[in-house]
């Protein structure tokens, strides 16, 4: 049945029609976008029936809201297998959901700046879509390797002294990183034999005592490397600067690659080191939270400390991570489903917002001719004709009362930021606290610690946000900027998208925490693996030959 394949299509589908427009001239832009429009609007439409699949359970599901999909038939652990939860379903919907407004804003101009833009937009898909669905270690690494190879292209894309200077350290930085994740995964399959995380969820519980600290100490190293990736404290450094570098859609798509490795973080720690990891129950916890609470402190500091937008939103890319990573810690040392799902909630509305923020960087500070003033300074980098560069369309050339429109966008997008009501932001910071206040398992005063700074956090991004505000809108004199349809439409439509999120929040909860649940039960997951039967031996196999 194609159905049962769809889990495979967030892949596939990128991978397609990525490596399809590398046949194509460059200079057929108007081609290349409409094949990327199409695809990830398909990629959008597969994930909202993944999840529905995930609220409801599919054709090979094991657990309701679990399914797995056997790549080449070859049952785990020997085979890649893609497994499919509501957590996985969500993080693809809202990939899709950030991917759209940043390709149109793309098509604006941006993607002009360099060759290959498309191409690489759809190969940071394959990799984004692919670590969300896989259900092994060393897959996790091939996708992630997939994704940031497509990052540093997408960085260094338009070229400029900043962009390369930021480029190089994150090559670096994410090279290293990498190196880290190689070595721990290693150390992993040295101890455990396995590297298929549903079998690693069986098995740690009843390791052996004397293998259990090298366990440990591989998913210790391998932890490094995803928060290298989750842009966690000490090892966030090179976020801002790389951020702030970026192209405005890149940056927008950067604001969910921090998450990838925290999804990695959340879904490691609940299988491994979860309620049912035995004596490794709990392992890590303390030290999350610890590192959670320094992330968000360095992101409020340097959101009050810096001077411009692009800096400010990479700081609150750290403050959402660093959240999300403290509330991970806490729900793994028995805080419970409750502020687990506040978290995932907060998280959806964070990426979404800071995406929005990142897209409205250029036109707040655009002062002498926008787009087409940038493509004239970066044909001749290219050796491209200027007259061969498509027309900028003529949609919305100057759209109507465009500092207000600006305006407008911002100050909600620094409401949800700052966690004000009534957007996501304030709903999300209320059912994490709501549970940490009532919460047993740890010391009162650490959880009361990590709730100031949420409160905090919020205060400083108001600050600082609504500085650049006032002096965006009130203290400057220069003209006013040419804004394109086809670049505040992205902005609004992900504004519409944050109220929607708050305006049915009581859904999306009730979505977050069934998953908050799903990721407490890891057996459904560690034994559904392996009870998924290979296509060739289900009873429907006969029917199905020719």
């Amino acid at each position: 049945m194609i159905s049962e394949h769809l889990i495979i299509a967030p892949i596939l589908i990128p991978f397609v029609v990525g490596a399809l427009m590398l046949l194509y001239d460059d200079r057929q832009r108007q081609a290349k976008f409409w094949l990327s429009l199409i695809s990830v609007a398909a990629q959008l439409l597969i994930a909202v029936e993944l999840v529905v699949r995930a609220k409801t359970g599919g054709d090979i599901s094991d657990a309701e809201g679990i399914s797995f999909y056997l790549l080449g038939d070859w049952s785990a652990p020997f085979g890649i297998v893609l497994v499919l939860d509501r957590l996985a379903a969500m993080m693809l919907v809202l990939t899709a959901l950030l991917a759209i407004p940043s390709l149109v804003y793309a098509g604006a101009g941006w993607a002009r700046q360099g060759p290959h833009y498309y191409s690489l937009f759809q190969f940071l898909l394959v990799g984004l879509n692919g670590a969300f669905l896989t259900g092994d270690i060393f897959n996790l690494f091939v996708f992630f390797e997939i994704l940031l190879a497509a990052s540093y292209g997408l960085l260094l894309h338009g070229s400029g002294q900043l962009r390369v200077r930021a480029g190089l350290h994150y090559i670096a930085i994410n090279l290293a990183a990498s190196l880290l994740f190689l070595i721990g995964v290693s150390l992993i399959y040295g101890v455990s034999g396995t590297l298929n995380m549903a079998h690693l969820a069986n098995l740690v519980s009843s390791m052996p005592g004397e293998d259990r600290p090298l366990l440990h100490a591989g998913v210790a190293i391998l932890a490094v490397a995803f928060l290298v990736k989750a842009g966690s404290w000490p090892l966030n450094f090179w976020l801002p600067t790389a951020y702030m570098a970026a192209a405005a859609p890149v940056g927008a798509m950067f604001a969910i690659m921090t998450k990838v490795g925290v999804y990695a973080i959340l879904r490691l720690a609940m299988l491994l080191f979860g309620e049912t990891g035995g004596a490794s129950a709990g392992f890590g916890a303390g030290i999350l939270i610890v590192l959670g609470m320094i992330t968000v402190l360095s992101g409020l500091l340097g959101i009050l400390a810096s001077q411009g937008l692009g800096r400010m939103a990479a700081h609150s890319v750290l403050i959402s991570s660093g959240t999300v990573l403290g509330i991970t810690g806490f729900a793994l040392a028995g805080g419970g489903e409750a502020m687990l799902s506040g978290a995932l909630y907060y998280l959806v509305g964070s990426v979404l917002a800071t995406g929005a923020l990142f897209l409205l960087i250029e036109p707040m500070n655009r002062e002498d001719g926008g787009i087409a003033a940038m493509l004239a300074l970066t044909a001749d980098a290219y050796g491209i004709d200027e007259a061969e560069l498509d027309e900028v369309p003529d949609i919305g050339l100057a759209i109507p009362a465009t500092m207000t429109v600006l305006g407008l966008c911002f100050a909600l997008c620094v409401l949800m930021l700052a966690g004000l009501p009534p957007l996501p932001g304030f709903i999300g910071k209320i059912a994490m606290i709501q549970p940490l206040i009532a919460q047993t398992a740890l010391p009162a005063g650490l959880a009361w610690a990590f709730i100031a700074l949420l409160i905090l956090s919020g205060f400083a991004t108001l600050i600082g946000m609504a500085r650049i505000g006032i002096q965006t809108f009130w203290a400057n004199d220069v003209p006013l900027p040419r804004v394109l349809a086809l670049e505040i439409a992205p902005v609004i439509a992900l504004l519409v998208v944050l109220s929607l999120i708050g305006f049915r929040a009581e859904a999306m909860l009730r979505y977050t925490t069934g998953t908050a649940h799903a990721l407490h039960d890891t057996a459904a997951y560690a034994y559904g693996v392996f009870a998924t039967p290979r296509a060739a031996d289900r009873p429907d196999a006969a029917e199905d030959q020719p």
